[in-house]
């Protein structure tokens, strides 16, 4: 069976996919083992609690988020800053103003393969 690949990506044309209230994702590019995304997140939207098994490096291109870890730890980020994710670490966000991330996934997820 073929995989499924996607090799080039751009924010201006691609499908922009709401991912909860306020949270949208645009899926750049991807193979079966690594992903990468652009997250645009509305200031005042909030993300469960959740985690999976990817890893997850990401990077705040503009805004204000905080990430709130499975044992109540708080990363308070900003434009500039950048964070990891263990596979399974259960994490959630509040987005503080208006933000922008850039995300990749290891290996990727079959749920943001658009």
């Amino acid at each position: 069976m073929k995989q499924k690949t996607k090799h080039r990506g751009n924010l201006q044309t691609d499908l922009k996919v709401t991912r909860a209230p306020g949270i949208d994702r645009v899926t750049l590019s991807y193979d079966e083992d690594s992903m990468l995304c652009y997250f645009y997140l509305a200031k005042g939207s909030k993300l469960e609690m959740h985690e999976h098994p990817q890893s997850q490096n990401g990077f705040v291109v503009k805004g204000h988020i905080h990430f709130i870890k499975g044992d109540g730890e708080v990363l308070d980020l900003r434009a500039g800053d950048a964070y990891y994710f263990a596979p399974n670490d259960p994490h959630g966000s509040e987005v503080l103003e208006d933000t922008e991330l850039m995300e990749c996934f290891t290996p990727s997820r079959d749920d943001y393969k658009d």
